[in-house]
């Protein structure tokens, strides 16, 4: 899969570019400050599920995860916009550098050029793309709808991550499945796949803007807090013996000394082990989404994706 990664990056490089030089050095900026492309990564094992022995991606495979991955770059892009981001993967975010109508811009021709690739490859890919696209607005417009919102429910949380989250890493698997000409039942057993490590991923990820550090994420941590953005392990606090103390601090913007105390509340909240649970839980589900999969090279770099992000639930003290 190495290989096949190289020339996903390659790839990445190649169909961004435009006719002018700007608006590529900007499509490029995060692409260049790489990434785990887990994405792109999920889509070239979907295609192999099948195999006895570890293969090389074709190049529709290759072209499938890219054009996923240009979503996501893209996505990033109006993130960082919305949340006035300053760096993202430790380096300065396309708003901060070049302005939010730059990064506005960029994030379209991103996902313009995922969308020139889906077509390529049918319309059956073109139309999952289209849809899963639609889903992380839906799922974003969820999570702004209920910016500072101490009575989030855990339904609106999930619903919303189902969306921005893991909408994407379960179309990634779904096409590198329809690429490879698998039939329906394994398409939909990676699909699931897909899903149920999506939903983790984003439930880890939660936790650790609450647990981690800054150097840890490569970001500032809290910033979740600091946006309004209230996920699962705040709302089981804000349900838990300190939910009125917690409650008192949140609803509304906070300075950093308030970022700093609510999270504080929220590490020593039993709702930390709470949310770990609910995320080995989907781990787990992804993990039997498996099990009518032949046991073969692609299937086993699957379930290792599970074993790295069970990795990263150990608490960061």
């Amino acid at each position: 899969m190495a290989d096949d990664l190289t020339r996903t990056e390659a790839e990445l490089r190649r169909v961004v570019e435009s006719d002018d030089p700007f608006l590529t050095e900007v499509a490029r900026h995060l692409i260049d400050a790489g990434g785990k492309r887990v994405r792109p990564a999920l889509a070239i094992a979907s295609s192999m599920v099948l195999d006895r022995n570890a293969g090389t991606a074709t190049p529709d495979v290759i072209r499938g995860g890219v054009a996923v991955e240009l979503v996501h770059q893209g996505s990033l892009y109006h993130d960082d916009v919305m949340d006035e981001a300053e760096t993202r993967r430790r380096v300065q975010s396309v708003n901060a550098r070049w302005g939010n109508l730059e990064a506005i811009l960029a994030g379209d021709y991103l996902l313009a050029r995922a969308s020139e690739i889906a077509a390529d490859l049918g319309n059956q890919v073109a139309g999952l793309l289209a849809s899963t696209i639609a889903s992380l607005c839906e799922g974003q417009i969820r999570e702004l709808r209920h910016a500072f919102d101490v009575d989030r429910t855990e339904e609106s949380y999930l619903t919303s991550i189902a969306g921005k989250t893991a909408s994407l890493l379960a179309t990634a698997a779904r096409i590198g499945a329809i690429v490879a000409g698998h039939p329906d039942d394994i398409v939909d057993a990676v699909t699931d796949f897909g899903h149920n490590y999506g939903m983790a991923f984003q439930l880890v990820d939660d936790l650790l803007d609450v647990t981690a550090t800054d150097e840890q994420l490569g970001k500032p941590a809290g910033n979740d807090l600091v946006e309004g953005t209230y996920t699962l392990p705040v709302i089981r606090t804000l349900a838990g013996p300190t939910g009125a103390e917690l409650r008192d601090l949140l609803g509304g913007p906070i300075d950093a000394a308030t970022r700093d105390r609510a999270r504080n509340l929220i590490r020593t909240d039993a709702a930390i082990a709470a949310t770990r649970e609910t995320a080995m839980g989907y781990l787990s589900t992804a993990r039997s989404s498996l099990d009518v999969l032949p046991a073969n090279p692609a299937v086993t770099a699957m379930g290792s994706t599970c074993d790295l992000l069970l990795g990263r639930l150990e608490p960061t003290g």
